[in-house]
């Protein structure tokens, strides 16, 4: 029996006869959190947008070598918004192995069929240093005012991880004041880092399955937009940039891969995802 089918038993209060983005991405990344409506509902996209598979996943292997990155610069909390299901390459797991002395994880997410996956994972793993919060990012104070976001502790560095989630914010949404809010409630030290679909240099058939992606997503509850490399590294004004600065996410601090189809998948994604990481400064 594949991994695919041994999902573990749903949230009493979920539909399974519609397919969850959240979990459909979970599909992607070759999690177990997902059934066969998702999985069909997978394929399909995979068929219409070759792209998007390795897409999620490249994003997923950034989002771990961030996590390692924190953890070896000192940091043990993670706010992780638009976390979607917390399966494959999930961050509590990453910290849970690192052995750090008092981790902190809180999952911000909006979308109720991820909020239950996530909170009966970490009931069912007995994580009590890690929670969810059903609330938009996009209401920093309203999710500081539930009681699962006690977890963190805002007198030590926060890692905020921001990872493909931004492009589903409209520019009315005035992501660089969103952002402000964000740091405001942060210690020095804190890091936040953000990926970020994009064709800035990208070849002409990946380029155009992502504008295809982006107009597909306008007519759904979560539209997306492109950004440019200009605007994607202003959201860092006021940072300290944490080594290699602002690069394509495959090359923020790339490890080896270990077959010939991922590293041709990582080559094929590249130009796709901008990515960067800022340290608040001291003072």
């Amino acid at each position: 029996m594949s991994n695919a089918e041994r999902a573990p038993q749903a949230p009493a209060s979920i539909d399974l006869t519609r397919p969850s983005s959240a979990r459909v991405y979970d599909w992607y990344l070759g999690g177990r959190t997902n059934y066969a409506i998702d999985r069909e509902f997978g394929h399909r996209a995979v068929q219409e947008l070759p792209v998007i598979k390795p897409l999620a996943v490249s994003n997923r292997r950034w989002l771990g070598r961030v996590v390692r990155a924190a953890l070896d610069a000192g940091i043990e909390q993670f706010w992780d918004l638009g976390s979607g299901v917390p399966t494959a390459g999930n961050v509590h797991e990453i910290v849970a192995g690192s052995g750090a002395e008092d981790p902190r994880v809180l999952y911000v997410d909006y979308e109720r069929v991820a909020v239950a996956h996530c909170q009966m994972i970490l009931e069912e793993q007995e994580v009590g240093w890690a929670d969810v919060v059903q609330e938009d990012l996009r209401r920093p104070l309203k999710i500081l005012e539930h009681d699962a976001a006690q977890v963190l502790d805002f007198d030590r560095p926060i890692c905020v991880i921001m990872a493909s989630v931004l492009h589903f914010i409209g520019g009315g949404d005035g992501i660089p004041e969103l952002l402000s809010r964000y740091r405001t409630k942060l210690p020095a030290g804190s890091w936040l880092a953000i990926s970020h679909i994009t064709t800035d240099d990208a070849p002409p058939g990946p380029a155009a399955q992502i504008t295809s992606l982006a107009e597909a997503y306008k007519d759904t509850q979560n539209p997306a937009w492109l950004r440019d490399r200009a605007e994607f590294s202003s959201w860092f004004d006021g940072l300290e940039l944490v080594d290699p600065g602002i690069v394509h996410a495959t090359d923020w601090r790339p490890e080896p891969l270990p077959t010939k189809e991922e590293r041709a998948d990582e080559a094929k994604v590249r130009p796709l995802y901008w990515a960067g990481v800022g340290r608040l400064p001291q003072g």
